[in-house]
């Protein structure tokens, strides 16, 4: 549910499933996430890009963009400054990195960057999946996932997803709760990796109280207590002994590294 007409706008030269693929992954790290995403898709003129940007404007919102072609991209940079709006570039500082480390120059068709093959679609279908079955929304996505990550608040799950999804693996997470019952779906039989995250039980609580403090809430919340920590951890780990997965330790590893480990578990079944 969108409260507050709250929006964040995806514009594209493109389909613009890149940028609104990161929008959706950077909502679900916010609590207060009833935030809606209207997505511009195959954009061609400078007057398409003054009518969005008035439109976010009047909704006090901001923009994610990849737009390929020059000057669409400095249209869209000189009209945010103008408008005073937030406009966030997915893709200028990758491509512009890779300009000036190669020497070389973006194809000028937008979605070059993305050939509509099949690798593609597959690609696109999985980040759909990925958000369709986020934080356990639907039960049945744990049947139909190529990938399932369990484990409690805060080791990656929803990025890890994404990140996942954009190798073209449909991957479906579970949040486990205190003294919480795992459904009945992770033990039917199915074509699917089920993956246990831990983590140290010190390192979450310094990632929860971090999290408490940027959304502006006491330190001594239950979320972010040793006891409760404890408790959550040690019922993941019921869960994980149980299903006989594999567990991998996030503590100290990257959302790539993580999804490394996973891929390579992959490739060896």
């Amino acid at each position: 549910m969108v409260l507050n007409n709250r929006f964040i706008y995806v514009c594209s030269d493109a389909v613009g499933e890149t940028a609104e693929a990161v929008v959706r992954a950077t909502i679900r790290q916010f609590t207060n996430n009833e935030v809606g995403v209207k997505r511009y898709s195959h954009i061609q003129t400078e007057e398409e890009i003054e009518a969005i940007v008035g439109k976010v404007k009047q909704n006090h919102s901001f923009i994610a963009y990849t737009l390929v072609q020059p000057e669409l991209r400095a249209k869209m940079q000189q009209e945010a400054i103008r408008q005073d709006i937030r406009a966030v570039d997915v893709m200028g500082p990758m491509m512009q990195a890779y300009i000036d480390t190669f020497n070389d120059n973006p194809k000028p068709e937008p979605g070059q960057r993305q050939v509509l093959d099949e690798e593609y679609f597959k690609r696109i279908e999985a980040v759909e999946f990925a958000v369709k079955y986020d934080d356990g929304k639907d039960v049945k996505g744990l049947l139909l996932a190529d990938v399932v990550l369990i484990g409690v608040s805060r080791t990656s799950k929803t990025p890890l997803s994404i990140f996942l999804a954009h190798k073209g693996i449909k991957t479906a997470n579970l949040p486990i709760l205190p003294e919480m019952e795992p459904p009945e779906e992770l033990f039917e039989p199915a074509d699917r990796m089920v993956v246990g995250l831990t983590i140290d039980p010190g390192h979450l609580l310094k990632i929860r109280t971090e999290r408490l403090k940027t959304l502006g809430l006491p330190a001594q919340s239950k979320y972010a207590s040793m006891d409760q920590i404890k408790k959550e951890l040690k019922t993941a780990d019921n869960w994980m002994k149980q299903l006989d997965c594999p567990v991998i330790n996030v503590s100290d590893k990257s959302i790539e590294e993580t999804a490394g480990i996973i891929m390579k578990i992959r490739s060896e079944i």
